[in-house]
């Protein structure tokens, strides 16, 4: 049997960075069409305080590698997070699709269990077991930059919608 924390990961992360990398694609002949300057919608915000489309897409991707990595006892790849493009936010996604799909479900055996370290943005480290790490805080994190990023494609005028979000399952 396929540990259960593999099965709540990886396919969670596959299935909404396609839906992403879509909802992308979809933004990008959006700006086309409308004779858009595609920066307008990479760099859109919520709010001033937020983070644009671009940094939320690549805060997804940080988490899906993140938590992937972690809990399959590897090491957390560090990515220099320069996309400005579609295109490159696109090829960000793939690369980390190809990140995660290089796991096997015997890497998460007793990973529930693992400790869990993070430094999160502060020099504070906060200690988890796996199975609070990825339900409590990396699956709710990774959710919050897609939908944030959803949100502000959808509040921009791309014509998108909750199929568009769910993706592939």
């Amino acid at each position: 049997m396929t540990d259960p924390m593999y099965t709540s990961s990886i396919p969670v992360f596959r299935q909404m960075l396609g839906s992403l990398a879509a909802i992308l694609a979809k933004a990008e002949a959006y700006a086309a069409e409308k004779n858009i300057e595609p920066a307008a919608l990479t760099q859109a915000r919520l709010f001033p305080d937020m983070f644009p489309l671009r940094r939320q897409v690549q805060i997804a991707c940080d988490f899906a590698r993140g938590v992937s990595a972690r809990l399959a006892g590897a090491d957390v790849p560090k990515y220099d997070d320069e996309e400005q493009t579609f295109g490159e936010l696109r090829d960000l996604i793939a690369r980390t699709l190809g990140f995660i799909d290089g796991f096997t479900p015997a890497q998460f055996d007793g990973s529930a269990r693992r400790e869990i370290v993070v430094r999160a943005g502060t020099p504070k480290e906060r200690r988890f077991d796996g199975q609070a790490y990825l339900l409590s805080y990396g699956l709710p994190q990774f959710f919050f930059h897609v939908t944030t990023a959803y949100a502000l494609l959808r509040h921009n005028g791309v014509d998108i919608g909750k199929r568009d979000y769910m993706g592939q399952y």
